[in-house]
C-alpha cells in the first residue's frame, strides 16, 4: 500500500524520489507506442494518455505534489486549464494545496460555452467571484504544439487575469515552446517526451 498524504506530511518526503516514481506510473500507465492522431492533428508513433495517471490514486497525489512544488514561487491564485484534460490535476493540486500555508483554488474552461444556464466559460467560480486581477497558471496534461493551452489562456486573459505561466505534465516537444515564447508566456514542464523514448 503506498503512504496516504496528509496534513504536515509528503506522499515521498525526497522531491527527486517523487519525481523518479511518478514517472515509472505515467510509463506504466499512460505512456504507449502506436500510430495515433493527436489534438494537433499531427501523426505520431508514440501517445501520453495521462487520465489513467491522474486518476490513479498515488498518481494523482504526486503529481498534485510536484506540480505544486513546480508552482510554489509563484504566488498564484488560481490553477486550471482546458476541459478536460487540466481538470484532474487542477482538482488535485488545489485540494493537496488546501493542507500549506498557501491554498490555490482551482477553474476549468470549457471548449465551448454552456448552451443553458448560466452559459459560463469559466467553471468553478462562485456568483460574483471573477478572474478579474487574479494571477493564475494554466495546466495541461500533454502539450505537443500548444494550442490547446493558448486557448485556455486566451479566455482567463479576456476574463482579466494575469497568467503567469504554462506549465504541463509532459511536453511532447514538438513547437510548444516556440508557441509559448512568441506569446510572451513562461512554459514550463514536469517531463519530456524524450525522457520516456529513451526508456522504451
Amino acid at each position: 500500500m503506498p503512504a496516504t498524504a496528509n496534513a504536515g506530511h509528503r506522499l515521498i518526503a525526497d522531491p527527486k524520489a517523487a519525481r523518479a516514481r511518478l514517472k515509472d506510473i505515467i510509463a506504466k500507465r499512460s505512456f504507449g507506442r502506436g500510430e495515433v492522431t493527436l489534438a494537433s492533428g499531427r501523426k505520431s508513433d508514440f501517445y501520453f494518455n495521462l487520465k489513467p495517471t491522474m486518476l490513479d490514486a498515488e498518481g494523482a497525489a504526486l503529481l498534485a505534489q510536484l506540480t505544486l512544488d513546480a508552482l510554489a514561487s509563484e504566488e498564484l491564485d488560481y490553477i486550471g486549464g482546458l476541459e478536460m484534460g487540466a481538470v484532474p490535476i487542477a482538482a488535485a493540486a488545489s485540494a493537496v494545496s488546501a493542507l500549506t500555508d498557501s491554498p490555490v483554488h482551482a477553474f476549468f474552461v470549457r471548449k465551448q460555452p454552456k448552451e443553458h444556464g448560466a452559459k459560463l466559460l469559466i467553471e468553478g467560480l462562485m456568483k460574483g467571484e471573477s478572474l478579474e486581477g487574479k494571477r493564475v497558471a494554466v495546466l495541461e496534461d500533454v502539450t505537443t504544439t500548444g494550442g490547446s493551452a493558448m486557448k485556455a489562456v486566451d479566455a482567463v486573459k479576456d476574463a482579466g487575469a494575469e497568467v503567469a505561466l504554462v506549465f504541463t505534465m509532459v511536453d511532447r516537444q514538438e513547437g510548444a515552446t516556440e508557441t509559448f515564447a512568441q506569446a510572451g508566456i513562461k512554459f514550463v514542464s514536469l517531463f519530456t517526451a524524450d525522457e520516456f523514448l529513451r526508456g522504451s
